[in-house]
């Protein structure tokens, strides 16, 4: 899709007849937001963290992955559509219905994980953390009732260990958050036990989730979902695929 604000002061071609939506400034900032905060960017993040982890070298290949292609739809349609900003002018389900059944699964498209991982620590408040702001600003305090989203979070925290689900090292992309985060992960080690209060000053910064997650009931939830993480080998995985099943 392409959004543009209908502000043209001496006149435009109909461009709509080629699918281009025209809308005030609000309305193409609100499809923005659509696409960045739920219906399309969390997702990648979410492919792009586990996607280094359980060893996929194409965003499209995670999508025949049913463990991945089914958790990224609980995080679009269960825990990001309750809030969503919808423009007016496009299906907020129907953009996200096409996100993961044509966009995401297309072999033409062969960006990969490790690229969508760049930046991730810059990434995650605003892909994410507008969301749990948009709960938050509608009166809930308490956030423990979402799964997925902090399922990421704890995500992002294992990836930080440079460690994948194999047991195998792997190389992180490149993000400039990471001299300051890699060190609350040293002497972690696949299997033994990890004193996950060390995450504290990670899960604490509001800077890379939007809020301080141990304001809304999400800190310890994700440090649990890091330790399950961590029992050994195929442990992401058989973590994701228990929170799954637990939803279905």
């Amino acid at each position: 899709y392409l959004a543009i604000e209908d502000w043209f002061p001496g006149g435009r071609p109909p461009l709509e007849k080629a699918g281009v939506l025209f809308g005030n400034r609000e309305t193409v900032d609100r499809i923005e937001k659509m696409k960045v905060c739920t219906c399309l960017n969390p997702l990648h993040t979410c492919l792009a963290i586990f996607g280094c982890m359980l060893g996929h070298t194409r965003i499209y290949e995670e999508m025949k992955d049913a463990t991945l292609s089914e958790i990224i739809r609980r995080i679009g349609y269960v825990e990001g559509m309750p809030v969503v900003v919808d423009p007016g002018i496009i299906s907020a389900r129907r953009f996200i219905d096409e996100v993961v059944n044509l966009r995401l699964p297309n072999p033409f498209m062969p960006d990969t994980p490790q690229r969508i991982a760049c930046d991730t620590s810059k990434k995650l408040p605003v892909r994410f953390g507008e969301t749990l702001k948009a709960y938050l600003k509608r009166g809930e305090k308490d956030l423990s009732f979402l799964t997925f989203i902090p399922l990421v979070f704890a995500g992002y925290a294992r990836y930080l260990t440079g460690i994948g689900d194999d047991g195998e090292p792997f190389a992180l992309s490149p993000d400039p958050g990471l001299p300051a985060l890699t060190p609350l992960v040293e002497g972690f080690s696949l299997g033994k036990p990890f004193d996950t209060g060390k995450l504290h000053p990670l899960f604490a910064n509001a800077a890379i989730f939007g809020v301080d997650l141990y304001t809304c009931g999400l800190g310890e939830k994700a440090e649990g979902m890091f330790a399950e993480m961590n029992a050994g080998k195929g442990a992401i995985r058989r973590t994701i695929d228990r929170y799954l099943v637990a939803a279905r």
